[in-house]
């Protein structure tokens, strides 16, 4: 769109300057042309002032009748032999003709027009008039074709102007020629505007498909993996979820494997990180191969993710039984050592059969997993499907499971979520909340973030500001962490907490713009809390900042930001408790006099 913009103004511009380079150029050639016919006609009057008049002439108190007669019969030779001449006049400094090419204007007072003021100060003009215009003439001049226009000087020694001449010349030719003129440059200008539209038209087009193509290669570097080229963790998340999506509608099965490398550190430490990526792509070429009718993806740094629509479990003990067979015919040597074997450990669950939504899945994959790395690596596990060792929706293995999906995703996030649940709970209390509400509270307060999973790591973990478009797509955690935990039951103030802790108190926060009191009480206690852990944890683009200056701005965004009352509350609490949540595994205790001593 930016791009056609440019070009759209390009032409316009384009068309503007061929416009104005045809108006100059006419111009120009319009000035020099009548320029031209001046001098040829002050050559002619030269020669006739200076060949016919004498002095006495030039006064109409001494030039008599006679004398007068005969200089316009000269007069009138001269525009006989030059029939383009409509037009002679020797007027007087007054304005009276006194030579004219037609007898009968002489001694008529014509005045002293616009153009003959210049010339009474032996400046000689001409003007070119249009056709019809009138003319500045004694008596009347037709002006079918257009004139110039002439008032040329007759000067004495000492520069004083005696007389003027005047004269009209039919402008045809000259109009006829200003017109050949103007369709030429207009022609040679179209032509090179056509041929310059052209040229800027192939430059925008292939500058449209290069920046297309890096869009769309940037955007696919967002959901893929450098090393393997599979999706990411942000990007099969989404995508599971969209599966669970469709499968809930149409009562469909989908398989999950979650495989992880055996040993895949003693590898790394032993011999080195080129190394571990050769390990790394060899069990990406075979994981893609068996997950060719579903979606792959690098999970975490040795673990891959299979997930296959309308497959159970059988189907996914199949696929996974084939992987590890393959496996075993492959081998890795790094320098002198022997033939190291390659082997993995897997957790396989199904949707509906072992959960109902895309957390108590991954939770459910990560359980398995865990039991079949227990056993020394190389064994494969199916989720328990028996009530009472299935996943609860609520329990703490749910939540275990959560925390580990933050965690795997990025460190920082789980223990940010650690810290404003402590916070978040810490100003519950301040405001005398119920123990179950403080309990949903630490809940949320865990879960805030958990949508982040689905950020691309160039955006989450990015060392500097976003920008807009980025920052608009991190926005949209607080909606994908609405989304994975809304399966779970009896969770809707949880789930108002994780969608709604960036709203502002004015209004102008994301993704609902609520404002005031219209936003949930759980939203507003985790959006202090969350303010708070931010400013005082060190971030990718900066360091975190001390206490004093972490509350000082949280005060600053009281009434703003933040509901002032809640401000008030949690900074209080954190001055003045003794048992106040502050950063940090040693936290240093803040000591204001002013609010210890009564």
């Amino acid at each position: 769109m930016l791009l056609a913009l440019v070009f759209g103004v390009t032409l316009a511009l384009l068309g503007v300057t061929a416009g104005a380079l045809v108006a100059v150029t006419s111009e120009h050639f319009r000035g020099a042309t009548v320029v031209g016919v001046v001098d040829r006609d002050a050559s002619l009057v030269e020669y006739f002032v200076n060949g016919n008049l004498r002095e006495s002439d030039l006064d109409a108190d001494r030039i008599g009748d006679d004398r007068s007669v005969e200089l316009s019969g000269l007069l009138g030779v001269l525009t006989d032999r030059d029939d383009s001449i409509a037009r002679l006049e020797i007027r007087d400094v007054d304005g009276r003709v006194l030579v004219s090419d037609d007898s009968d204007l002489v001694g008529t007072a014509a005045g002293i027009p616009s153009g003959m003021t210049a010339a009474l100060e032996a400046r000689s003009t001409a003007v070119l008039l249009e056709a019809g215009t009138q003319t500045e003439a004694a008596g009347s001049l037709a002006n079918p074709n257009g004139m110039v226009q002439e008032y040329l000087p007759i000067v004495s020694g000492d520069g004083t102007t005696l007389a003027v001449v005047a004269v009209w010349r039919d402008a045809r030719t000259l109009m006829a020629g200003l017109e050949a003129t103007q369709r030429d440059v207009m022609l040679v200008t179209m032509v090179a505007g056509v041929l310059l539209a052209a040229m800027l038209f192939l430059v925008f087009r292939a500058s449209q498909a290069r920046l297309t193509r890096q869009h769309r290669q940037l955007l696919d570097a967002t959901r893929r993996d450098a090393l393997t080229g599979m999706l990411n963790h942000g990007a099969v998340v989404a995508l599971l979820a969209e599966e669970v999506e469709t499968a809930r509608r149409d009562k469909a099965e989908i398989g999950v494997a979650l495989v992880d490398v055996d040993n895949f550190r003693l590898f790394n430490d032993t011999h080195g990180h080129e190394a571990a990526d050769q390990v790394l792509l060899r069990v990406a070429a075979l994981v893609a191969r068996e997950g060719a009718e579903g979606s792959v993806a690098r999970y975490g740094p040795d673990e891959f993710l299979i997930v296959q629509r309308g497959s159970g479990t059988a189907q996914m003990e199949v696929s996974v039984e084939r992987l590890r067979a393959d496996l075993r015919d492959e081998s890795v040597q790094f320098g002198d050592s022997e033939a190291l074997p390659i082997s993995v450990s897997v957790g396989i669950c199904a949707y509906p059969e072992h959960a109902a939504s895309v957390t108590d899945l991954l939770s459910a994959a990560v359980v398995a997993l865990s039991e079949a790395k227990a056993s020394g690596g190389d064994g494969v596990r199916v989720a328990q499907t028996g009530e009472e060792e299935r996943v609860v929706s609520g329990s703490f293995d749910v939540l275990q499971g959560l925390v580990i999906a933050v965690d795997t995703k990025d460190r920082y996030t789980k223990r940010h979520s650690e810290d404003v649940a402590r916070y978040a709970v810490f100003l519950a209390q301040r405001l005398g909340l119920d123990d179950e509400m403080l309990r949903t509270i630490q809940l949320a307060g865990l879960l805030h973030d958990i949508g982040k999973i689905g950020i691309p790591d160039v955006i989450l973990r990015k060392p500097s500001k976003l920008t807009a478009g980025e920052y608009a797509m991190f926005q949209q955690h607080v909606a994908l962490g609405d989304a994975i935990v809304r399966d779970v039951p009896n969770v809707e103030v949880v789930r108002a907490g994780i969608r709604h802790h960036h709203e502002r108190w004015d209004g102008d926060g994301y993704l609902d713009g609520l404002e005031g009191e219209a936003i949930p009480l759980i939203g507003r206690v985790l959006a202090v809390a969350d303010a708070f852990s931010a400013m005082t944890t060190t971030r990718p683009y900066r360091k975190a900042l001390s206490v004093t200056e972490a509350l000082k701005r949280l005060g600053d965004a009281a009434g703003t930001q933040l509901q002032e009352e809640l401000v008030t509350q949690f900074i209080t609490g954190i001055e003045t408790d003794a048992d106040a949540p502050l950063p940090g595994e040693e936290p240093v205790r803040l000591w204001r006099p002013e609010l210890w001593v009564a």
